[in-house]
């Protein structure tokens, strides 16, 4: 009897002291009255962070964020707003990519919104029902270590043609990897990317789990030459390693004379759920973050992301004013939903073996 008694004693003194902490911490996060948005991120939190801070600061609202992590970037979020769709969590979404986005446009996740931002972005980069719209981008490009070969294009094409045991890339079921993957599934054809690829593993091409794995590797010397996005590259650039960047191409392989080659440009892109719990504190989010404000902030951070609508091109830094000049011939990633599924089942039923 007694160590029942001591048994209940302390399970009160559990539930006392939980809720407690939850009091203490509640008021915190959400005081009474403060008006909220809740936000699904894949962008880095590194730079996202300032970007809802500065909304906060000017709006008084308050942005309950849930991130995802380096290695799922992206593809765990949208599983989840699939889950969510008939009881929706989230107000926006901001995805650092745009196919996965518009996934969740074709499954009616996403609702239609044209707010003040949605006009400043050309209609390579925005769904034409206003489902998502995007916003500073970065593109896909070749890193180098300069101490191992010169940043010449046809140099590096080769040598990663034929020495992919010493070249690197993310694992392609997530993030910009799979939207580079898809492009080349619907240019090239599912069975010419799958014998592609096993011929690249099987003669020792390095997957890692995310870009920034891949930039480290390149930018140490454990790689020469890898795939990744340009603002791991600027990181490795800032951290004074031996890195030059190359932009990535893919081509429509048309006949010679005809063909026609592109730029993958990966915008952000921004999303507001259907039926979400916030709607009017979402618009005013997602308004935000497609402003010249927020481009601006984010081309002249660490990441140097891309602008996509009108800006003032002097408040910008030259990379990332001779970056800009590509957006026009971006590869279209609107075509790429029914690839990209089809990509990603086929990785899926690959990563099981």
């Amino acid at each position: 009897m007694p160590n029942k008694k001591r048994t209940a004693v302390a399970a009160a003194g559990i539930i006392l002291a939980g809720a407690l902490v939850s009091f203490a911490v509640w008021p915190r996060m959400f005081e009474a009255g403060t008006p909220v948005v809740n936000v699904y991120c894949a962008h880095d939190a590194i730079f996202a962070d300032a970007i809802f801070d500065e909304f906060t600061r000017q709006t008084g609202i308050k942005v309950a964020i849930t991130y995802d992590t380096e290695a799922t970037k992206s593809l765990s979020l949208v599983d989840r707003l699939k889950r969510e769709r008939e009881h929706p969590q989230c107000d926006v979404f901001w995805n650092n990519e745009q196919v996965g986005t518009m996934d969740l446009a074709g499954q009616d996740v996403l609702a239609t919104y044209k707010g003040s931002g949605y006009g400043r972005i050309p209609a390579l980069y925005k769904d034409a029902d206003g489902r998502w719209t995007g916003f500073a981008a970065r593109m896909r490009v070749w890193i180098v270590n300069t101490k191992a070969m010169p940043p010449d294009r046809e140099k590096v094409e080769t040598f990663f043609k034929n020495h992919p045991e010493h070249c690197a890339m993310a694992n392609p079921l997530y993030g910009t990897t799979l939207t580079q993957f898809s492009i080349l599934w619907q240019l090239r054809g599912p069975e010419h990317v799958k014998s592609w690829r096993a011929d690249l593993r099987q003669r020792g091409l390095r997957e890692m789990a995310g870009n920034a794995p891949v930039k480290d590797a390149v930018a140490e010397g454990v790689c020469e030459v890898g795939w990744t996005d340009t603002d791991d590259f600027f990181e490795a650039l800032d951290d004074k390693k031996p890195v030059a960047m190359l932009p990535l191409f893919v081509s429509d392989g048309k006949a010679t004379g005809a063909e026609s080659k592109y730029t993958i440009i990966v915008p952000n892109t921004v999303g507001l759920i259907q039926n979400c719990p916030h709607q009017s504190e979402a618009q005013r989010l997602v308004d935000f973050l497609l402003s010249a404000e927020t481009e601006l902030a984010l081309a002249r951070s660490k990441s140097r992301q891309i602008p996509l609508g009108p800006v003032d091109s002097q408040k910008i830094l030259p990379e990332v004013r001779e970056l800009a000049q590509s957006v026009p011939q971006g590869y279209d990633l609107r075509k790429l939903e029914m690839p990209r599924r089809e990509c990603i089942d086929w990785l899926k039923s690959e990563s099981r073996r």
